[in-house]
């Protein structure tokens, strides 16, 4: 089937999938057009903000990929204080950011679960509690996804990374910290219990393809997330997977094959939150800006104290990490405009599909 056919038609199946992910040229063209066309008439041309956070990057986990992960001695470890937190949170409001969204290595003892929740309070007493608030901080019990939710938190960002179990493990230990099905059960625990749940994938990995692609979009339909984050792969050196370099897509090969899944999953939820990853720039000067034209609607300023970012690289040169904060808010400003798009401030950009279902 022709690519015009398939954008024509209102289910899309899985073959369709992996056709559309195979355009190149003007097929891919004509697909990230499409995308665009349906994310403004469903949605607008707004696009939201989260301040990111990045908390810490201490670590209980491992994961091949990840240049924080736990077995990295080369990584300075830092946790940011809870005033440090609360002052980025306020400097988020200042600058007009409807949201924040806090990020950390995952750690689930008591110590980390109390600070969590002291600091969703501390943060809803700003302004009466105009901020919205995302948490991405990996997997957790029940107890405490319950407890971080009632104390204010209403987002959650949980990336399966890859959602076909074979590849998640070549990708991750297969040990008792890295249990593909203990991360799916997190996932339905979060829907279960009212957050916007989002999660995403690496695009580009070792090992994987287009049909590993498809299925993923497949997950997330079939989840009914809120929202999706799916960025490049950046092989980083201090880690196991980085020997596998050689044997992943070029640069913008990786780049093209993100902006199609962006552009293929908003045709198949048209209503839900994407992010144009950090990722996107950090490999393409223009990657957050392809990304929001493919699709995508939110943008994370980092919002992290300059002194701890170059902590706090899953993978390497990532962009913005020297950026002020009040640089970056001008800075986006102007590039969301130069492509027809504005920002929307002081609003918490929930995701409508999620609004309308509940």
């Amino acid at each position: 089937m022709d690519i015009e056919a398939i954008l024509r038609k209102e289910f899309l199946e899985k073959e369709d999938l992996v056709r559309l992910l195979g355009a190149q040229g003007e097929e891919m063209k004509q697909l990230i057009r499409k995308a665009l066309e349906v994310k403004l008439e469903r949605l607008d041309n707004r696009v939201h903000l989260r301040g990111l956070i990045e908390l810490s990057n201490v670590c209980r986990k491992s994961c091949l990929y990840c240049g924080v992960r736990r077995d990295n001695d080369r990584v300075t470890r830092y946790t940011l204080t809870e005033d440090q937190v609360v002052g980025c949170a306020r400097l988020a409001k200042q600058l007009n950011y409807g949201s924040v969204a806090i990020q950390s290595g995952e750690r689930n003892d008591p110590e980390f679960v109390a600070m969590i929740t002291r600091l969703i309070h501390r943060i809803k007493e700003i302004d009466n509690g105009s901020l919205g608030i995302t948490l991405s901080l990996g997997e957790q019990s029940e107890e405490t996804y319950r407890r971080w939710f009632e104390a204010g938190a209403h987002r959650y960002l949980l990336r399966i990374e890859s959602s076909d179990e074979e590849l998640y493990y070549r990708i991750h230990p297969r040990d008792e910290r890295h249990d593909f099905h203990r991360r799916l059960d997190c996932i339905d625990t979060l829907l279960s219990l009212g957050y916007q749940t989002g999660t995403g994938v690496m695009v580009g990995l070792p090992f994987q393809t287009l049909d590993n692609l498809a299925n993923d979009l497949l997950f997330f339909r079939r989840k009914d997330v809120a929202m999706v984050g799916m960025g490049p792969y950046i092989p980083h050196p201090d880690t196991p997977l980085y020997p596998y370099a050689d044997q992943i897509p070029s640069v913008e090969d990786r780049m093209n094959l993100t902006l199609k899944m962006i552009a293929i999953l908003r045709l198949m939820m048209p209503e839900i939150n994407m992010v144009a990853a950090t990722a996107n720039q950090t490999i393409d000067p223009l990657g957050r800006e392809k990304a929001i034209q493919a699709g995508a609607n939110v943008i994370m300023p980092n919002l992290t104290p300059n002194e701890y970012r170059e902590d706090y690289l899953i993978y390497p040169d990532k962009a913005c990490v020297s950026d002020k904060p009040e640089e970056c808010f001008s800075c986006l400003d102007i590039r969301m405009r130069a492509i027809g798009h504005e920002i929307l401030y002081n609003e918490w950009g929930d995701s409508v599909a999620f609004t309308k279902k509940m």
